[in-house]
């Protein structure tokens, strides 16, 4: 029995991840508590069953990353103008959840650069994604697990981000899978969040 989940991981640490981020999100008072924790426990948990991958030069991650991430800006900027001539509540809705689960300090910024994003990318990109290759092909272990890490956003009620995170993680999933480096995805990762919510925030 050790030997099957030692194997095949994701029995266990999927559901582990729902329940997680259910709890993260259920109460905004300790919201960066818990998403903290809840990060670490699946960072740590990912880093036992995987080889994560690094072969790229370090001036090279830094290029990809800078350019990738700034991509990400750019497309998640282009969605949210389109999204804004829809009738829906694109603008309250992003808002609500601002409100909520925002960056407001110096030491959430700290935790999303040196835990979060480092740790959503290890076990998203690094554990879920390549276990997955074990039963589908590349491109539906990107779809999937990009899906079920939009699944997990989605249980802070937030169905904009939701479709965002999803969008950005097909970009990540391939580009990990296309340079072979979770650094790269790392550094992009954080290009669009410091673009995001520290230079050019979107306008609400």
């Amino acid at each position: 029995m050790i030997n099957f989940l030692k194997q095949h991981p994701l029995i266990l640490m999927l559901p582990l991840a729902f329940f997680l981020y259910n709890l993260a999100f259920e109460n905004t008072a300790i919201f960066w508590y818990m998403y903290t924790f809840a990060t670490l426990i699946l960072m740590s948990l990912a880093i036992i069953f995987v080889k994560i991958f690094d072969e790229l030069a370090t001036w090279k991650l830094l290029v990809y990353g800078i350019i990738f991430g700034t991509l990400l800006y750019g497309i998640f900027f282009a969605g949210y103008q389109l999204f804004l001539l829809t009738p829906l509540d694109v603008a309250g809705s992003i808002e609500t959840f601002l409100s909520r689960f925002s960056p407001v300090s110096i030491w959430h910024y700290l935790l999303l650069m040196f835990i979060i994003v480092p740790g959503e990318e290890i076990f998203w990109r690094g554990l879920v994604q390549q276990k997955l290759k074990q039963y589908v092909s590349t491109p539906i272990a990107i779809l999937t697990s990009s899906l079920l890490f939009g699944l997990a956003l989605a249980l802070g009620g937030f169905w904009f981000g939701a479709l965002a995170g999803i969008v950005v993680s097909l970009i990540l999933g391939f580009l990990y899978e296309w340079k072979k480096s979770l650094p790269v995805i790392i550094v992009a990762h954080l290009v669009m969040i410091v673009l995001l919510f520290l230079i050019m925030p979107l306008s609400i």
